[in-house]
């Protein structure tokens, strides 16, 4: 009988200490923010986190996912008329179409511990559109009395999901009307137990 429940105790011990914690991020304290660039300056922007999930074990990031909400795409330097029309055309077919693709979606696949201090290399998939691709970046993760936030900085190359317009990958002679391939996401995560 002991010979039964030494295999069995063994196994539930490790079984216990390798469980992950699944935290659930909060939309009202998660935000995204974006900047595009273009030959002739910038702007600069919000996404609104509909939802998501992170897990966490021993110390260390292991998965999760969250997807933001496309029609929700603000302007934060521009004036409220001009901002709306800059808003309407992101929203609009030219870019991400957001009526038809409401949300876009991240699941990491890989998070490696660079440091002691909560720093992890990523590596996960990107969906925009009916586009997937696998991107990388690094985060900033940490875990305190239940709660977690993730923060990083996640650069975009808006050709590969089919967001051609003004882009000088798709199109020849734009000038100074060119709109640069490459698009941040600041991305900070608040999620509980």
């Amino acid at each position: 009988m002991k010979f039964l429940f030494l295999p069995i105790a063994a196994a539930l011990l490790l079984t216990a200490a390798t469980t992950s914690n699944i935290f659930t991020v909060d939309p009202t304290v998660s935000k995204v923010t974006w900047r595009g660039e273009k030959v002739t300056g910038f702007h600069t922007g919000s996404i609104a986190v509909k939802n998501g999930t992170l897990t966490y074990a021993e110390g260390k990031l292991t998965g999760g996912s969250f997807e933001i909400d496309m029609s929700s795409i603000t302007c934060t330097d521009l004036d409220a008329e001009t901002g709306g029309k800059l808003i309407g055309h992101l929203k609009s077919a030219d870019f991400f179409a957001a009526d038809k693709y409401p949300t876009a979606r991240f699941v990491i696949t890989k998070a490696i511990p660079i440091d002691t201090k909560g720093n992890h290399k990523i590596t996960g998939n990107l969906t925009i559109k009916e586009t997937t691709k696998e991107i990388k970046f690094n985060a900033l993760v940490v875990e305190k009395d239940g709660n977690m936030a993730a923060s990083g900085k996640i650069t975009i190359d808006r050709s590969e999901y089919d967001v051609r317009f003004g882009s000088g990958a798709f199109f020849e002679n734009l000038g100074d009307k060119t709109i640069y391939d490459e698009f941040t996401l600041d991305v900070s995560l608040a999620a509980r137990k």
